[in-house]
């Protein structure tokens, strides 16, 4: 293997002082609340100014002092071949990265560097399902010129030296937007209760600066035997009409707390067909700008919610070769019409099913197998504790028989359920694509190209050999599409299929 060759010292580059800047003031945020914590804690902040104000005047001097160390001795260099990266000041750090093997190149900003201009650049390889190399913070001009760079260079079209001078945008064309009314609707869908998990999980890492343990039972058992017995003689009317407050204040926090997120992951979405691939930029505090070359888009993803699929709005993602290993999806349409979403998947190179689509459900006997191991179980449960309870005198009377009631009717239940699951659950092939629909109460449509996956199996298990059906799984990025119970002579058929456009492709002679 050859060293790398040492490239003149006016040819390396750092980033925008600001970024200085930007790094100590993420990092004094950082460690701002624990520092004020411990002062409370230990009881420090008592002794007044005299010691807090210096505490926190050391805090905020080592904090800008580590942070102009780290972008001090932070460099990196944009070559004919590679980028590469030096950093650290006794530990020593040096990477480089070949332009063909950097797959995306995204562009971030979080709140604080946004105010200050400056932009996160990502540089992803597919390796491990982490960012392989990350330049943090640069001007938005010099982020824009290093995702050209790296696009140009992979594709051999000119110079690195004319393309950091000059960038200019390339010419877009708009598929989909959400505009402020969009954006509150889609809010309205997702509904959340996170906020009570933040809340909880905050008691519990503070929970030594509140005045009792808000985890004891028996406190709350207290205050309810305080203040909560007056309730009781209000009357039922007055017990219920509490209740449906207390529910009506969780079903508004929850509602809040999904827009918020919403409004702040989605602000301003815009989703562009541009020569690269698919462009899209959206957030408020933190935006995101990222491209999905098509050429490296695998499959569609087209997903609903139970309440949203009632009024017609679906989601659109794509799983591309493109993204990290460890999740392979992106949402390119967030909440749109069928009809909206239909232009982006012809821009992708795909097509939606239509009345000519032939799907075919899994085999019967798969059906069969499914619901009995989930009856089965509950059936014997059921027979179980009703002959515990004929056997043992001593256990309450009638309650072994509920008790088995209640495993039955689950068992029934959950059959019942299976048997919708099966009704749900289809599949279909033709010339270029295949279509997997499955889910109940919320389904979901797999749309995949035949000649871009990466492989197939068949899987049979004990069941389904004696069933004669197995079930089908093509590797995709970041996971695998699968088609449950299908008859074994079908299955063979279409993984020859799948596997005859796969070899009849040269991938080597495709444009990168």
């Amino acid at each position: 293997m050859t060293a790398l060759a040492a490239p003149p010292p006016e040819a390396w580059r750092r980033t925008s002082p600001l970024s200085f800047v930007v790094g100590a003031i993420l990092s004094l945020r950082s460690a701002a609340l624990p520092v004020v914590a411990g002062m409370i804690g230990t009881g420090m902040w008592r002794q007044g100014w005299l010691v807090v104000a210096p505490s926190l005047a050391a805090l905020l001097g080592f904090t800008a002092l580590f942070s102009y160390i780290a972008w001090r001795h932070f460099r990196y260099l944009v070559g004919e071949n590679d980028i590469r990266v030096e950093r650290g000041l006794f530990s020593r750090t040096a990477r480089a990265v070949p332009y063909e093997r950097i797959q995306d190149v995204s562009l971030e900003q979080t709140l604080i560097p946004r105010l200050f201009g400056m932009v996160d650049v990502k540089f992803e390889t597919g390796a491990g399902g982490k960012d392989e190399l990350r330049i943090r913070y640069v001007t938005a001009a010099e982020a824009a010129a290093l995702r050209a760079t790296v696009r140009a260079r992979k594709a051999g079209e000119e110079s690195v030296a004319g393309i950091l001078e000059t960038v200019t945008e390339d010419p877009s064309r708009l598929l989909f937007a959400m505009d402020l009314k969009r954006l509150a609707t889609f809010g309205v869908f997702e509904f959340s209760l996170v906020v009570f998990a933040v809340l909880g999980g905050a008691a519990q890492q503070f929970d030594f600066l509140l005045p009792y343990d808000i985890w004891d039972f028996r406190h709350w058992l207290e205050l309810l035997a305080g203040p909560g017995h007056r309730l009781q003689e209000l009357g039922v009317m007055t017990q219920a009409i509490g209740a449906a407050l207390a529910l009506t204040v969780l079903a508004l926090l929850g509602l809040v707390t999904g827009l918020g997120r919403t409004v702040l992951r989605d602000y301003d979405f815009r989703l562009e067909d541009t020569p690269k691939g698919l462009r899209r930029r959206r957030g408020l505090l933190t935006r995101t700008d990222a491209v999905m070359p098509l050429h490296r888009v695998q499959a569609l993803k087209v997903t609903t919610g139970i309440v949203r699929r009632r009024f017609g709005w679906h989601g659109l993602s794509v799983v591309s070769l493109a993204q990290e290993a460890k999740s392979g999806n992106q949402v390119v349409v967030p909440f749109a019409r069928m009809d909206e979403i239909a232009p982006v998947v012809e821009t992708a190179g795909f097509a939606l099913p239509d009345d000519t689509t032939e799907w075919h459900r899994a085999s019967r006997h798969q059906r069969t197998h499914a619901i009995a191991l989930t009856v089965v179980p509950f059936a014997l449960l059921a027979a179980a504790v009703g002959a515990l309870g004929r056997y043992i005198p001593d256990l309450a009377t009638g309650l072994p028989l509920l008790a088995a009631f209640g495993a039955a009717a689950l068992g029934a239940l959950l059959g019942l359920r299976e048997w919708h699951l099966w009704r749900r659950r289809r599949h279909a092939i033709d010339a270029r694509q295949l279509f997997v629909e499955h889910g109940w109460l919320a389904p979901r449509l797999d749309i995949a190209a035949r000649v871009k996956l990466q492989s197939v199996e068949i899987a049979q298990g004990p069941l389904g050999r004696r069933g004669g059906y197995a079930d089908l799984k093509f590797g995709v990025a970041g996971g695998e599409l699968e088609m449950h119970g299908v008859p074994i002579e079908a299955a063979r058929a279409i993984s020859a299929a799948v596997l005859d456009s796969i070899v009849a492709v040269d991938f080597s002679r495709l444009p990168g």
